[in-house]
């Protein structure tokens, strides 16, 4: 599942961590304006704009797990156990989608956040899986560009658009009780404040990082959601692309799985396979892996986008430490 999704409006990122228990080939995939997309009952996408993000090839189809666009639209898709639900398709005037087409959906068509609230208001998610091998997995989603973001669920009642002012997201709940939950810690801060225990108890202040005592640790999503909520919105770097990056991957890292600490039984374990994020402005996606924590970048932009067939880049796995003497 997805730990998270993190955008940072001051740097125009958007980026994520992607937990899982199995893993396919994941490659960082650009889909260049004239690659075929075919939809399940729409017409082939001839034309689009460019996208770039993580995704699984299969049949030379791109399941993206999250993609920005040649405009800076940026869209990811999280693990939403229990509450994803997708109908049967029926015939009326709405553009049914199916949850893996979702992303090259908005993505190649909308290039700015008010485009994708329009097209909304004409989509359904239908129950389509994309083959025997590949069923039907329960997600919701972030879109996002450089005015704000917002959150889609479909669920049993119907689809839900929620505006998300803190730029996160995780797995469960639905976001709305996410984000109520964060009133419970109302009162922590980033700096210490005076003692408000009691009248005429004198208190100390033993330890520097204490105004946020409070903030939960464990690995749950809704825990993970309010740490990454705090540290996303607390977090500063200086306008460089270098310090934003490194600090955009400090935020994700503050809710990495590390293996052993999630036990899923049978010696399998839930851990942060890859950490990412994009340059909205400049179409940059960045990644590091579980096991090789050098940031790798790969620039959209030099490649040809007006190909007609994808590209991409396998995912650099190993370790790759600098030894210095």
């Amino acid at each position: 599942m997805c730990t998270c999704v993190t955008y940072q409006t001051a740097d125009h990122y958007f980026g994520r961590n992607l937990d899982l228990e199995f893993s396919y080939q994941e490659s960082v995939t650009i889909t260049p304006r004239n690659f075929p997309i075919p939809f399940r009952k729409n017409n082939t996408m001839k034309t689009h704009h460019a996208i770039i993000g993580m995704a699984f090839v299969c049949e030379g189809f791109p399941l993206y797990y999250d993609a920005t666009n040649e405009f800076g639209l940026s869209m990811a898709g999280l693990n939403f156990p229990g509450n994803g639900y997708f109908g049967k398709p029926c015939d009326d005037d709405k553009d049914e989608v199916a949850p893996f087409e979702f992303i090259p959906w908005v993505l190649g068509q909308c290039k700015t956040l008010d485009d994708a609230r329009k097209l909304l208001e004409r989509i359904r998610l239908v129950g389509i899986p994309f083959s025997k091998e590949l069923p039907i997995t329960p997600l919701h989603w972030m879109i996002a560009d450089q005015t704000g973001q917002i959150v889609v669920e479909s669920v049993k009642d119907g689809l839900h658009i929620y505006e998300n002012p803190v730029g996160v997201m995780t797995n469960n709940p639905t976001f709305d009780i996410q984000l109520f939950r964060l009133n419970d810690y109302r009162g922590v801060s980033a700096a210490a404040g005076e003692s408000t225990f009691a009248k005429g108890l004198s208190l100390d202040e033993y330890s520097r990082g204490m105004g946020g005592i409070g903030i939960p640790g464990d690995l749950s999503s809704g825990s993970r959601f309010v740490k990454v909520a705090f540290t996303r919105m607390n977090s500063i770097s200086d306008d460089s692309e270098a310090s934003s990056v490194s600090q955009f991957f400090h935020i994700l890292g503050s809710v990495e799985q590390q293996r052993g600490c999630c036990d899923l039984g049978n010696g399998k374990y839930e851990i942060t396979i890859y950490s990412s994020c994009c340059n909205m402005d400049k179409g940059i996606y960045y990644y590091r892996t579980y096991d090789n924590s050098r940031i790798c970048a790969i620039d959209m932009h030099h490649e040809d986008l007006d190909s007609a067939a994808l590209i991409s880049y396998p995912l650099k796995t190993s370790s790759d430490i600098d030894y210095q003497n």
